[in-house]
């Protein structure tokens, strides 16, 4: 969570924005409880009003006209969000791929909810790069507008039907290609055999392999490279 926190907190340095205090890290460590259960439940507690602080503040690097107020996840009915679960779900795969070749098991994570048929490390390894992904979509979105969007009717419950925006289908197009492409922007971060920079998708892997390999015992800390 803190790996997440701190992603954010370079994004919002990075556009001038008022990034957290430490204070989050002193909060998070300060937590103690006597089972995983209420850690979970306090930890995504403080995750959640981290967030909600966080998106209110880049939600104003967009243009007024398609600005959403708050951040939505599951059906979202505004164009903006939806860009940005369509974006977290192409890294969700990156992700998902990357453990399952490093021999993890999506399934078995911590943070998020051990519920039956989620995959919680994969959510929980997610976080990592979550602000690279959201400043990806704060850069394309900079000129869209309404224009760029259509409404469709979906069903949203049994009986109700009604309306969700959606970026258009040569958006949608354009926006997955350059995301694809963005996988393979280097960042300066020392691969574990030779190279200083490396592919966003190859830090994925490695730090996939880093972490399997430290809950085999092979390494004695894992410290994530992001």
């Amino acid at each position: 969570m803190l790996g997440k926190i701190k992603g954010q907190n370079r994004i919002l340095e990075k556009h001038a924005l008022k990034a957290f205090s430490s204070r989050v890290e002193k909060t998070v460590e300060s937590i103690k409880t006597k089972s995983l259960s209420a850690t979970r439940k306090k930890l995504l507690v403080i995750e959640a009003r981290y967030s909600r602080k966080y998106f209110r503040q880049i939600f104003q690097l967009f243009p007024e006209k398609i600005r959403p107020e708050v951040r939505k996840t599951f059906k979202a009915y505004d164009g903006v969000n939806n860009i940005f679960n369509l974006a977290y779900e192409l890294l969700s795969w990156k992700v998902y791929r990357r453990l399952i070749k490093a021999k993890l098991e999506p399934y078995l994570g911590f943070l998020h909810s051990v519920q039956s048929g989620k995959p919680s490390l994969m959510c929980d390894f997610v976080e990592l790069y979550r602000f690279l992904i959201d400043d990806f979509v704060i850069q394309q979105c900079r000129n869209y507008t309404r224009k760029d969007f259509i409404y469709k009717h979906e069903k949203l419950t049994r009986k109700k039907i009604g309306k969700r925006q959606y970026v258009n289908d040569s958006k949608t197009r354009d926006l997955t290609r350059k995301l694809n492409s963005y996988f393979e922007k280097k960042v300066e971060i020392q691969r574990i055999r030779v190279g200083r920079k490396q592919t966003i998708e190859t830090l994925i892997n490695e730090e996939a392999s880093l972490f399997a390999k430290y809950l085999r015992g092979e390494r004695k800390t894992w410290i994530p490279l992001m």
